[in-house]
């Protein structure tokens, strides 16, 4: 199954095939997950082509882990981090920052110069639990969806003196996701799903879930004991490919006008446009407030 989110927060079902969109009576895909699934339909159907989709789900907490593609991880050598990315770096996301498939990513001149993607696979979590281990942490997977992980590098390398970052990837529209959710029923193998990045159409990240290093089942477990409800978010890693890593970054560093396709098989393809502060807000964009 397919769960949307769309015109002012209305959660339906997506008959992708049939074009339609079935309304679900619930107030918000969180919510389904919290209801396990037991959610009616409203009786209305509506053309999948005439709804605006919006993120699909605002959890209560997003962890985000890092260092966790094989490839991704060697290539992160020849990065001048001050500390290594290793794969148990977990911080949480900020979901005020969540945008969906469609949305603009908003480009904060003032703050970054050196604004880079990373394709990940998010897991949904379907219910609440803590301290299980990875053998029970299949049960508490309940679907998948897209999300690209904006980055500002130059903060993030400033972040990095102390060995963690956060700021960088937190600031308003940097947390793109979508376009639905996939249900756990609906993919055989997590671990076996191709991913692709293009900017304009030219290919930048190329992938599939089988070079993760740690499988998503441990992951699940291992964030265990911060506590799940149902409808948080994980995020798995991102593979090789990111423009920080290139010989020359700044040829491959996001821009205004760039249009973004990040894409996994069997999950969806998440499209979002980079504008710039004005074009947004209609004024020069503001500097960053330093100490």
């Amino acid at each position: 199954m397919k769960l949307i989110t769309f015109d002012g927060g209305r959660v339906g079902r997506l008959e992708l095939e049939e074009g339609t969109v079935i309304e679900l009576d619930v107030p918000s895909t969180r919510e389904y997950f919290e209801r396990g699934g037991d959610v009616r339909e409203t009786g209305e159907r509506l053309q999948y082509a005439d709804v605006k989709l919006e993120a699909p789900i605002r959890p209560k907490k997003f962890f985000h882990t890092a260092g966790n593609f094989a490839d991704h991880h060697n290539e992160l050598t020849a990065v001048d981090w001050s500390h290594p990315v290793h794969k148990g770096i977990v911080f949480f996301q900020n979901v005020d920052a969540i945008i969906g498939p469609g949305d603009d990513i908003v480009y904060p001149e003032g703050l970054t110069k050196e604004l880079d993607y990373e394709l990940e696979l998010a897991i949904v979590i379907g219910k609440s639990g803590k301290f299980f281990g990875p053998d029970e942490a299949d049960d508490y997977i309940a679907g998948f969806t897209v999300f690209n992980d904006i980055s500002a590098r130059d903060i993030q390398r400033k972040e990095m003196e102390s060995g963690v970052f956060s700021f960088s990837k937190a600031i308003e529209t940097f947390c793109p996701i979508g376009p639905w959710i996939v249900t756990r029923d609906e993919v055989p193998d997590m671990h076996e799903l191709p991913m692709q990045l293009r900017v304009n159409g030219e290919v930048r990240q190329q992938g599939n879930t089988n070079q993760t290093r740690i499988k998503f089942p441990h992951l699940v477990a291992y964030h265990s004991p911060q506590t799940y409800s149902a409808g948080d978010l994980i995020t798995t890693g991102t593979i090789s490919g990111v423009a920080a890593v290139q010989p020359n970054p700044f040829d491959f560093y996001l821009k205004p006008g760039d249009e973004i396709e990040a894409e996994i098989t069997g999950i969806g393809t998440l499209r979002n446009r980079v504008i710039s502060w004005e074009d947004r807000y209609g004024e020069p964009a503001p500097q960053r407030v330093d100490w």
